[in-house]
């Protein structure tokens, strides 16, 4: 499962990757995604890759991410509750597990918002006009995805 996270905005972008944002819910800055690792969703990752921050994360930033960060419509958090009585999933802790094993989807419990707003990074992104591995905040993080996103709880 991959998370990403917009990074850049879309003010003088080509139409294609504001419409690959879009196709990936990402409106906003800071805001974040959790999807499969399939090839049509690496295909949109690659396109939109110099304006998203994006890598592999695990299942305890899922669960730090849904407790934190997770809504449901209405904008009420997201809480053990609600998942026992909408799904078959006894808690967050089980449904994180499930998510990041590639066994459930966000959409597998009905009304929770598939967008994560997140807060900016506690101590900024070091520039968004490099790549990570130049020493920026854009592009494929690997697993140092989870250090970003823990950041942004």
């Amino acid at each position: 499962m991959y998370g990403i996270v917009q990074v850049r905005g879309v003010v003088n972008v080509r139409r294609d990757i504001k419409d690959t944002l879009k196709m990936l819910r990402l409106h906003h800055i800071n805001h974040c995604v959790l999807v499969a690792d399939t090839p049509e969703n690496l295909g949109m990752i690659r396109k939109v890759k110099d304006y998203v921050a994006y890598g592999e994360v695990d299942q305890e930033t899922v669960k730090t991410l849904l407790e934190t960060r997770g809504r449901v419509i209405g904008d009420l958090p997201l809480t053990d509750e609600y998942i026992r009585e909408h799904s078959t999933y006894s808690g967050i802790e089980e449904f994180a597990k499930a998510l990041s094993s590639g066994n459930a989807r966000l959409m597998d419990v009905p009304g929770v918002k598939p967008v994560l707003r997140l807060h900016p990074p506690r101590k900024g992104y070091k520039t968004i006009k490099r790549t990570f591995p130049q020493g920026g905040a854009l592009g494929y993080y690997g697993n140092e995805i989870n250090a970003l996103l823990y950041k942004m709880r």
